[in-house]
C-alpha cells in the first residue's frame, strides 16, 4: 500500500493501536527536547519517577527561554538544569548556544527520526522529514523513561505546493496563508504535510519556518519530506551522514487535501491578538510602527537575518523606530560576522540582542502601551510580549525591514530597490564543543542535583473523588492561550521551579483576583471555557498551577490538544459540552454536583451533573489508560501506584 511521509514515520515507530483517524496510538520515541522554562518540571518529574538512565537515542536540555540574570533565579535553575542533564543522561545546551529548534535542527536532527519536545514548536523538526510533536514534560520524561508517546492518531492533510515564491514573498508568507485559510484551530487533530514540485524552491531553514508555526494552526505535527534541500542542509550542517531519503509513495493519498500556488502569494501579516487574524501587508499600510524585532524560532534561519541586513544597507532605521536583533544560535551569529552582514545591522541602527527566544516569550523587549510592534515571531496573544495593553503583529523578515526603513508597516513591494539576492556560504558555521555530552553511567550517577533555594519538589495530587461539589471560580472565553493562564515574562519565569510562587500569577491578565479566590476555596472548584481553550506553549504549569489551587474539572466547548493532554497528566479532568448553549446557562458562581464520577468515567463517554436544580451533560474524549490516570491523580501518582502493586 502506498504511503505518504507521516504514515511512513508512524508505522515505523507504532507501538500500540491503529493507524484510525482518533484511536490512541503509542509511538516510540527517539529524541526528546527540553528547554529551561518547562525542562526544571521535566528533571523534577524524572526525580519523582526515579529514573536512573533515560532510555532514548538522544535528548536534550536547552537553556533558551529565560536568559535575564536580574537576580539568583535564573542562574540557580540553569545551574539545577545542568546537573540533572549529567545525572540523567542528557546533552546540555547552555545559555548563549541559541533557540533549542534550529540548534536542534543543525546538530541532532534526523530524517526518519521521532522527536517530541516540551515545546510546542518542537513541531519545527518535521522540516528534515522527521515526526516531531510538542507535547507537555510529563510526555517527554516519560519517554525518556522509555514509554511511547500516546496521542490520537490524527488524519494526515496533503498540502501541495505549486510554483515559486515570487520577490518580497517567503516562507513565513506560507504558513500565514494557512493560517487565514483555517484558522488557529484548522490543524486540530491533522498532521500536515506538503508536497508538490513547489518544494524545490524552499530551503530546509524555509520549512522550518512553515513547520514552526503548524503549532499556531494546532496540528499535531508538520511534515516535509527528506529530498535534496535537506540533504543539502545536512551537508552543509557538516552532518551529511545523516541524511535518509524519505518521501511520500507514487499514489500515496491523504485524508485530507489542500493546494498553494507559492506564485500567487503576496505580503501578508497577523493583526493583534492572533496567529489567525491575518490579512495583506497592503491593507494596514496606515499603522505607525515603533518597534521591530528579527528573530525567534519562527524565523531563525541565516537567510531571514541577512536579507533584512541586505534591505536596509546604506541605510538607516527610521528614527521613532527600535529594530532589535536576536541571532538565534551562536553558529548563525559566527555566519552573520563572517559574512558581514552583522556590520550592515549594526550600521543601520540595530540594537543586537543575545542568542535566545528572548522577547518571543515577554523576556525583555516589551513594546509601548498600544503602539506597534512587528515581529518575525510565531505568537501574538495578548500580554505575551510582556506588555498587557500590547499591539503585535507577525510578519515576514521582508515586511518587517521595510516597517524599520520606513517607520509604518510597509509592503516591501513598494520599496525603491531591487529584492536582495542572498548568497548563503556553502558550510555553515559547525561548533560542537558548545554543546556538554551526556557523562558515562557511572560517572553519572555519583552527580547530585543542584538545588537553589527557588526549586520546589513537584506537589501530590489526590485521586479524583466519588462525588465532589465544585464551584465555577471562573469562566472565560474562546481561544484562552496557556499565556493568559499562566504568563510567561521576566515577572514570573524565574518562579517556574516554585509551583507556589508561580501560582500566584494565575490567569492575573484575565481575572486578577482568580488566584486569590481559588487559593482561599475549600474543596476544589472548577472552570468553564469556550472553543479552543489552552492553545499555544506546552507549559505545564498551566496545568500544575491550578491544580495546585484546586482546580479538578475543566469544562469547555472544545480544548487544545497538549493543554487537553497535560490536564490528564496531572489528575484534572477535562470535559467538553454535549450541548453547546449549556456554556451560556453556566455561570461564574454556579455549583456543579458531581455524583458517581468515578462509576460514570468507567461506564461510558458522558459525565452528568446538576446545578441549581438543573442537569447538564458533558462528554469527555479520554482514553481508558487516561481515565485511570486522571483517577489516580495524575501520570506521577498511577506510576508510583502500579510499582507499589508491583511489589507488594
Amino acid at each position: 500500500m502506498a504511503e505518504n511521509v507521516a504514515q511512513k514515520l508512524i508505522s515505523s515507530h507504532l507501538e500500540s493501536g491503529t493507524m484510525t483517524p482518533g484511536n490512541e496510538i503509542g509511538v516510540r520515541i527517539d529524541q526528546t527536547l527540553t528547554q529551561d522554562a518547562t525542562g526544571t518540571l521535566v528533571a523534577l518529574e524524572l526525580e519523582a519517577l526515579g529514573l536512573d538512565r533515560i532510555r532514548t537515542d538522544t535528548s536534550v536540555q536547552y537553556v533558551d527561554h529565560n536568559l535575564l540574570q536580574t537576580d539568583e533565579k535564573n542562574p540557580e535553575d540553569h545551574m539545577f538544569l545542568r546537573s540533572a542533564a549529567q545525572r540523567f543522561g542528557l546533552w546540555f545546551s547552555p545559555a548563549g548556544n541559541g533557540v533549542s529548534h534550529p540548534v536542534h535542527q543543525s546538530r541532532f536532527g534526523k530524517p526518519g527520526a521521532t522527536l517530541i519536545g516540551s515545546d510546542s514548536h518542537t513541531c519545527a523538526a518535521g522540516a528534515l522529514g522527521m515526526l516531531a510533536i510538542g507535547v507537555g514534560g510529563l510526555e517527554v520524561a516519560m519517554a525518556m523513561a522509555g514509554d511511547p508517546l500516546y496521542i490520537a492518531a490524527p488524519q494526515v492533510m496533503g498540502v501541495e505546493l505549486t510554483g515559486e515564491l515570487p520577490p518580497w514573498v517567503s516562507a513565513k508568507d506560507v504558513i500565514l496563508e494557512m493560517l487565514r485559510r483555517h484558522g488557529v484551530k484548522g490543524g486540530a487533530g491533522k498532521i500536515i504535510e506538503y508536497h508538490g514540485e513547489g518544494l524545490r524552491g524552499l530551503s530546509a531553514m524555509d520549512r522550518h519556518v512553515i513547520a514552526n508555526m503548524g503549532a499556531e494552526l494546532g496540528a499535531t505535527a508538520t511534515v516535509f519530506p527528506a529530498d535534496d534541500a535537506v540533504r543539502e542542509f545536512l551537508e552543509a550542517s557538516d552532518r551529511g551522514e545523516d541524511f535518509t531519503r524519505i518521501v511520500a509513495d507514487e499514489g500515496a493519498e491523504y485524508d485530507l487535501t489542500d493546494s498553494i500556488d507559492l506564485s500567487a502569494l503576496e505580503p501578508l501579516i497577523a493583526a493583534p491578538s492572533s496567529p489567525g487574524n491575518v490579512r495583506p501587508v497592503r491593507e494596514c499600510t496606515d499603522e505607525e510602527v515603533f518597534q521591530v524585532v528579527i528573530g525567534s524560532s519562527a524565523n531563525p534561519g541565516l537567510r531571514d537575518f541577512a536579507v533584512v541586513s541586505q534591505i536596509l544597507e546604506g541605510r538607516q532605521v527610521h528614527g521613532q523606530v527600535s529594530l532589535d536583533v536576536n541571532p538565534t544560535s551562536r553558529e548563525i551569529l559566527a555566519d552573520l560576522i563572517a559574512g558581514g552582514w552583522l556590520t550592515s545591522l549594526v550600521g543601520s541602527g540595530a540594537r543586537i540582542h543575545q542568542s535566545g527566544c528572548m522577547g518571543c516569550i515577554g523576556m525583555g523587549q516589551a513594546p509601548a502601551v498600544g503602539r506597534n510592534s512587528l515581529r518575525t515571531m510565531p505568537r501574538n496573544f495578548p500580554g505575551r510580549s510582556g506588555t498587557d495593553e500590547d499591539a503585535v503583529w507577525l510578519c515576514s523578515p521582508e515586511t518587517a525591514a521595510a516597517a524599520a526603513l520606513t517607520g509604518r508597516i510597509t509592503d516591501p513591494r513598494d520599496l525603491d530597490m531591487d529584492y536582495p539576492q542572498v548568497r548563503l556560504p556553502e558550510k555553515f558555521s559547525a561548533n560542537r564543543s558548545m554543546l556538554v555530552p551526556p557523562l558515562p553511567v557511572e560517572e553519572a550517577r555519583e552527580v547530585e542535583l543542584v538545588k537553589g533555594s527557588n526549586i520546589s519538589s513537584l506537589p501530590d495530587f489526590e485521586p479524583l473523588p466519588e462525588d465532589i461539589d465544585l464551584e465555577i471560580l471562573l469562566k472565560v472565553g474562546d481561544n484562552v492561550s496557556t499565556d493568559e493562564i499562566m504568563p510567561a515574562g521576566s515577572r514570573v519565569l524565574p518562579y517556574r521551579s516554585n509551583i507556589p510562587k508561580i501560582s500566584e500569577f494565575v490567569y492575573i491578565q484575565v481575572d486578577d483576583t482568580y488566584a486569590t479566590r481559588a487559593a482561599a476555596h475549600d474543596g476544589g472548584h472548577a472552570i468553564v471555557g469556550g472553543e479552543n481553550y489552552g492553545q499555544g506553549s506546552s507549559r505545564e504549569h498551566a496545568v500544575i498551577a491550578p491544580r495546585y489551587l484546586g482546580l479538578r474539572i475543566v469544562i469547555a466547548k472544545s480544548l487544545a490538544r497538549i493543554h487537553w493532554q497535560n490536564l490528564a497528566n496531572f489528575g484534572v479532568l477535562a470535559l467538553e459540552f454535549a450541548t453547546e448553549d449549556d456554556y451560556e446557562t453556566l455561570s461564574q458562581g454556579d455549583v456543579l454536583e458531581f455524583r458517581g464520577l468515578r462509576d460514570q468515567l468507567g461506564a461510558g463517554e458522558t459525565i452528568s451533573a446538576e446545578a441549581g436544580g438543573r442537569s447538564f451533560e458533558f462528554r469527555h474524549t479520554l482514553s481508558p489508560r487516561q481515565i485511570d490516570m486522571v483517577l489516580a491523580g495524575g501520570r506521577i501518582a498511577q506510576r508510583a501506584q502500579q510499582e507499589a502493586e508491583r511489589k507488594s
